[in-house]
């Protein structure tokens, strides 16, 4: 339980831990047949949907990792058309019987999960893979969409069973902090929203996971830095748990709560748009 850093190679174990341990809930949820047709928090997607997603990004990157291997130059797309196509590629898999769909899944997860075990300490930051919508990518940065896609569409699926409550593990959002901070927040700013904007606010994650950053956001730049003044000029300050921060930046509530101007608060919950 105990955290690290998890975008360092030291972190590995812990994360695919995590991985293992957040798809072992995710098979088990969809092996049970009467929840196949069950709707999730994804406004589009059913739980076979979910699997579908799953086998679309998974086969997706071990395609991609090949490509890399042999040097091998592949294409993005970029992330403003990344919602439309992944939810487009996700049902595109309802027409595969619910069997041979889960089986197919849970061959590419051992074949993911192989090259992950196997990846050294220079392969973790410096063997870079393209991403379908993120262009190239080292690939600790792919350990941690494993997280993000069996942690968040799992609590997901258990959102459509009527568990609207339910936090995430705090060590699998814990392991997600940093990448809300450093990769999935500076990539999602929405240039209509944020236009004009010129703020600087204060995000506070509680618990050994946790911590404090300063945050600014101008000419559609958001970048955080570790907070070492107790948010001194900061209009507005946002706290967390490590749960309610992974999900927020997902979108999947406004969660938290927040102090300061109110019209900051306002802009800084719409800054961002949904992948």
């Amino acid at each position: 339980m105990s955290p690290v850093n998890s975008m360092d190679y030291s972190g590995k174990d812990t994360v695919l831990d995590v991985v293992r341990t957040e798809s072992a809930d995710f098979f088990k949820l969809v092996d049970d047949p009467k929840n196949w047709n069950v709707q999730t928090r994804c406004t589009e997607w059913e739980v076979r949907d979910m699997v579908g997603h799953m086998l679309d990004v998974t086969e997706g990157y071990l395609m991609r990792w090949e490509k890399a291997r042999k040097g091998e130059a592949i294409d993005t797309a970029g992330l403003l058309v990344m919602a439309d196509s992944l939810n487009k590629n996700a049902r595109s898999y309802r027409s595969l019987p619910r069997e041979e769909a889960i089986s197919r899944l849970k061959a590419d997860y051992s074949k993911m999960m192989d090259i992950f075990d196997k990846l050294t300490p220079d392969e973790w930051g410096n063997f870079i893979v393209t991403h379908p919508y993120m262009g190239p990518l080292p690939t600790f940065l792919y350990t941690a969409f494993h997280v993000m896609d069996y942690g968040v569409h799992t609590w997901d699926i258990r959102w459509g069973l009527g568990e609207k409550t339910r936090k995430l593990d705090e060590r699998t959002a814990g392991v997600l902090v940093p990448y809300m901070l450093f990769a999935l927040l500076p990539s999602t700013v929405d240039a209509g929203s944020s236009k004009g904007v010129d703020v600087e606010y204060g995000i506070e994650v509680s618990g050994e996971w946790g911590g404090k950053w300063r945050a600014t956001v101008k000419d559609g730049k958001f970048e955080a830095k570790p907070e070492t003044d107790n948010f001194e000029g900061c209009k507005a300050v946002f706290s967390f748990d490590p749960s309610d921060f992974v999900l927020t930046a997902f979108q999947r509530f406004p969660g938290g709560e927040a102090r300061g101007d109110p019209e900051v608060i306002g802009k800084v919950r719409n800054l961002f748009f949904t992948i």
